[in-house]
C-alpha cells in the first residue's frame, strides 16, 4: 500500500511525489493522460531573460528524477470518486480502487468554453488543444486560423503556433454576451492585457501601454483603437471587432466579424467573412477542482485565483486530515509556481507522517519562501490580483480552520 497517492502527473504533482519520496515514503501517481508531464507538455516559450523555458524537458527531468526514486507512475487512470474511512483515503478509478492515508490532488486546470455559432464545425478547437496538437502531438492544426479571445492565454500559445510556422491571421473578442462576459468587452480586455505590458514585442507599444493604466486615457484609446488593429508578433489583435459565427459546410471555411463600439456592441451591417481553415476559441482558465468537492473539501470563490479553489493553508493542507493540494486548483499560475507548490505538499506530507529527520520545518519554510520568489519574479500573471488572492485565502485558512494554538483541528469525514 502507498503513503501516499498523486492525483495528477503535471508540475505539481510530480514535485510534489519527489518531495515525498525523498523523505522516505512510498508514492503512487496516478493521471488520466498517455504520459506524465500534464501542461508542462505543450508549453515552449522565451523568457524576459532570453532563455528558452521548454516544458517538455522540464517533464522529462521531473519524471526521471521520480523513476530515481522508484515513484510508481500510472498513466491512462481516470478516477472518479474520493472518500476516506477511519483512516484510510479510498481513490476510485477506472483500473480499481487505492487506499492511502494521504493524497494530494493536482488536478490543475481546465479551459472556459465560450460558445460561439459554428463552434462545433470540425476546425473549432481551444487555443489550449491547439498547444498540445502542436507541441505534443506535432500536429499541424490548419494553414490558417483565427483566434477568438485575447488574453495571456492566447497570446502565449500564439507565439507557439507560429514557431511551428502556422499563420494565425488575427485575433478577435467573442459577440458581448452574458456568457462571453468581459471576454466580449473590448475595454476590460485592454485592461487585462495591460498587465502585460512589459512583454510587448516593441518600445513603442510597451510606452505606449503604461499610458493605457489611467482609465481615462484608456478609455480614449479604446476609443480610438486601430480598425485593423495593433500587430501582436505580426498578428493583428482587433479589440473592436467581435466573431459572430464560425461559417462553413463541413469544416471551418471561416468566421463572420463584426465592427463593434467601445461597449463591445455589434455595429449593424458592419459584417465581413474572413477565411481561415482552423479557429481556435481562448476563454481563459479555472482550477479543475472537482474531485476536492467530491472528497467534501470546503470551497472559497476567489476570482482573483480563478474561481472557486479550495480551502487551504500555505503548507497546501485542506482542512480535511491526509487531503492536500498543489497547482493551480488552488489558483491560476505558472507551471513553475505549481512545481513549487508541488514541492511544499510533498514536504507537509512528510511532516504529516512523521518523516523528514527532524529538519522538515527549515525545508517547508524553504519551500515557501521559494514559491513567493517564483511568483514575484514571474513574467506574466494569468490574474493579475493573484497576491491579494493568496492573502484572502491565507486569513480565510487562519481565521475558521486554525485554534488558538495555531494548529489545524482536523475534520474527520466519512
Amino acid at each position: 500500500m502507498s503513503d501516499v497517492i498523486v492525483i495528477g502527473a503535471g508540475p505539481a504533482g510530480l514535485s510534489g511525489a519527489i518531495a515525498s519520496a525523498k523523505n522516505g515514503l512510498h508514492v503512487t501517481v496516478l493521471d488520466e493522460f498517455i504520459k506524465p508531464g500534464g501542461r508542462l507538455l505543450g508549453q515552449l516559450h522565451q523568457e524576459p531573460s532570453g532563455e528558452w523555458w521548454n516544458g517538455m524537458k522540464e517533464s522529462e527531468r521531473l519524471l526521471q528524477e521520480a523513476r530515481n526514486l522508484n515513484i510508481d507512475i500510472r498513466c491512462g487512470v481516470s478516477v472518479y470518486n474520493l472518500e476516506k474511512d477511519e483512516k484510510l483515503w479510498n481513490v476510485h478509478s477506472n483500473s480499481g480502487t487505492l487506499s492511502a492515508p494521504n493524497v494530494l490532488v493536482a488536478t490543475g486546470a481546465a479551459e472556459y468554453p465560450i460558445p460561439v455559432p459554428g463552434w462545433t464545425l470540425p476546425g473549432v478547437m481551444s487555443i489550449g488543444a491547439a498547444q498540445v496538437m502542436t507541441n505534443v502531438h506535432r500536429v499541424q492544426v490548419g494553414s490558417k486560423g483565427i483566434i477568438i479571445g485575447a488574453n495571456i492565454l492566447a497570446f502565449a500559445i500564439l507565439n507557439e503556433l507560429q514557431l511551428a510556422g502556422i499563420n494565425v491571421d488575427r485575433i478577435v473578442l467573442p459577440e458581448k454576451s452574458p456568457i462571453s462576459g468581459k471576454a466580449g468587452d473590448p475595454e476590460e480586455v485592454l485592461k487585462t492585457l495591460l498587465h502585460a505590458a512589459h512583454l510587448a514585442p516593441s518600445p513603442l507599444l510597451r510606452i505606449g501601454s503604461q499610458f493605457m493604466k489611467n482609465d481615462t486615457l484608456r478609455k480614449i484609446g479604446i476609443n480610438f483603437y486601430p480598425k485593423n488593429g495593433m500587430k501582436i508578433n505580426g498578428t493583428p489583435l482587433q479589440l473592436r471587432k467581435a466573431a459572430v459565427e464560425i461559417v462553413g459546410k463541413q469544416q471551418v471555411e471561416g468566421v463572420r466579424v463584426a465592427d463593434t463600439d467601445v461597449n463591445g456592441k455589434v455595429i449593424p451591417g458592419s459584417e465581413t467573412i474572413y477565411e481561415a481553415d482552423f479557429v481556435c476559441i481562448a476563454g481563459g482558465l479555472y482550477p479543475l477542482a472537482e474531485l476536492a468537492a467530491v472528497a467534501g473539501c470546503p470551497f472559497q470563490y476567489l476570482p482573483e485565483l480563478g474561481g472557486h479553489v479550495p480551502c487551504h493553508s500555505e503548507t497546501m493542507e485542506t482542512p480535511l486530515e491526509g487531503l492536500f493540494v498543489a497547482g493551480n486548483i488552488t489558483g491560476i499560475e505558472s507551471g513553475k509556481i505549481a512545481m513549487a507548490q508541488g514541492t511544499i505538499a510533498g514536504l507537509a506530507i512528510a511532516k504529516h507522517s512523521g518523516k523528514g529527520s527532524g529538519t522538515i520545518d527549515q525545508q517547508l519554510k524553504r519551500a515557501i519562501q521559494q514559491v513567493r520568489t517564483v511568483r514575484e519574479h514571474a513574467a506574466i500573471q494569468f490574474n493579475p490580483e493573484i497576491d491579494l488572492g493568496r492573502g484572502k485565502m491565507k486569513e480565510i485558512w487562519e481565521t475558521q480552520y486554525t485554534n488558538q494554538s495555531g494548529q489545524k483541528p482536523h475534520k474527520r469525514i466519512g
